[in-house]
C-alpha cells in the first residue's frame, strides 16, 4: 500500500489530513499538557512508562504506529530509521524506574516522527504552514467552522482560535505567578506581625 501511495502523488489536502492525524497522535503521546507557545510537554508516553515493562512496550508499539502513518504519507524508510532507533532506545531506557519516565519527557519519538514527516512534505509538497501540526484538533475544528462561516476565515479570529490553549496556559501561568507573589507578601506581613508581637 505504501508503494502505491509513493507512486501516486497525494493531493495537498490528503497530505495535510494525514499529517494532521499524525500530529493528533504525536500530541497525545508526547505533549497533551504543554508549555504555552512551545512544543515541549508531557503526554501518554511518559504516563505509560510509569507502568514497568508493559508501559514501555506499549509506548514502543504506539510509536511504531506513528512510523506507519509517516510511511503512509510516503516518507522513505531511510528518513524513518533514526526515529525507529530512538523509539528502541526510549523503550530500553524506559525499563529503568524513574530515569525512564524522565527520559520519556525529553526523548519524544512520536514528535520526532512528526518532525521528519513535516520536513518531508515541505520538500515534496511545498506545504509550509504549520497550523495543522501545532494544534491539530483545533485546526480540524477550525476547518469545519470556516466552511460554514466567513467569520472564522478572518486571520485574527483563526489565529486566536488556534492559539487558545497557549493563551489560556499563559494566563494560568500569570495568575499563578500573581497568586505566589501575593501569598509571599501575605506571609512576609504575617511574619512581621509575629516578630513585632
Amino acid at each position: 500500500m505504501t508503494d502505491k501511495l509513493q507512486q501516486k502523488k497525494l493531493s495537498q489536502q490528503e497530505v495535510i489530513r494525514l499529517e494532521r492525524d499524525l500530529a493528533k497522535f504525536a500530541n497525545m503521546m508526547d505533549s497533551v499538557i504543554r508549555i504555552p507557545f512551545t512544543k515541549q510537554g508531557v503526554g501518554a508516553d511518559a504516563a505509560l512508562s510509569t507502568i514497568p515493562i508493559a508501559g514501555d512496550a506499549a509506548g514502543f508499539i504506539l510509536t511504531c504506529y506513528a512510523i506507519y502513518k509517516a510511511k503512509q504519507i510516503g516518507v522513505p524508510q531511510e528518513k524513518l530509521s533514526p526515529v525507529l532507533r530512538m523509539a528502541l532506545v526510549d523503550a530500553v531506557v524506559g525499563f529503568i524506574p524513574i530515569v525512564g519516565t524522565v527520559f520519556d519527557i525529553f526523548i519524544r519519538p512520536s514528535r520526532k516522527a512528526l518532525d521528519v514527516v513535516h520536513e518531508h512534505i515541505r520538500t515534496e509538497y511545498q506545504i509550509h504552514s504549520e497550523s495543522h501540526v501545532i494544534h491539530p484538533f483545533l485546526h480540524e475544528n477550525l476547518e469545519k467552522k470556516q466552511q460554514q462561516s466567513a467569520f472564522w476565515r478572518n486571520p485574527a479570529v483563526a489565529w486566536g482560535w488556534l492559539h487558545l490553549p497557549d493563551l489560556l496556559g499563559l494566563l494560568f501561568i500569570v495568575l499563578l505567578g500573581v497568586a505566589v507573589w501575593m501569598g509571599g507578601v501575605w506571609l512576609w506581613q504575617w511574619l512581621q506581625v509575629m516578630n513585632a508581637g
